[in-house]
């Protein structure tokens, strides 16, 4: 859990793509895919906090599955404020994740090179859309 408002979440976003895009040319696919992961966590908390949406109170912190559900629930198909190819990314990234971090498998080039190219559409989506407010 991530105790910040959104401020600054989309600058942090960015500097974890770099590191996942830097790991993936070197050949470090467990980390590229840890960075994947932790670039669009932090991509849906600047997206969530551009639309007013907050933490739940007694904390303030966005918790993972906080921040997934309310993504999907209310930006993609409430607001319909992103396209719905988005859906999957967060989870998606997740579970590679799981498997960089917890699992004996290594993550492989193919798998890190598609969570790059997830990771980069969904940024460049949060950031279309933050450039319009």
């Amino acid at each position: 859990m991530i105790a910040e408002d959104g401020d600054g979440f989309l600058e942090k976003a960015e500097e974890s793509l770099a590191g996942a895009e830097s790991e993936f040319v070197n050949g470090r696919f467990n980390n590229c895919s840890n960075r994947c992961y932790y670039a669009v966590f932090q991509a849906a908390i600047s997206a969530l906090a551009a639309a007013g949406i907050r933490p739940p109170a007694g904390g303030g912190e966005w918790g993972h599955e906080f921040v997934r559900s309310h993504f999907i629930g209310q930006l993609l198909n409430r607001q319909k404020l992103y396209p719905t190819n988005l859906r999957t990314t967060l989870e998606q990234n997740r579970a590679l994740r799981q498997t960089a971090d917890y699992k004996r498998d290594h993550v492989t080039e193919i798998r890190a090179g598609r969570a790059v190219r997830r990771t980069q559409e969904f940024l460049a989506e949060v950031r279309q859309r933050g450039s319009r407010r």
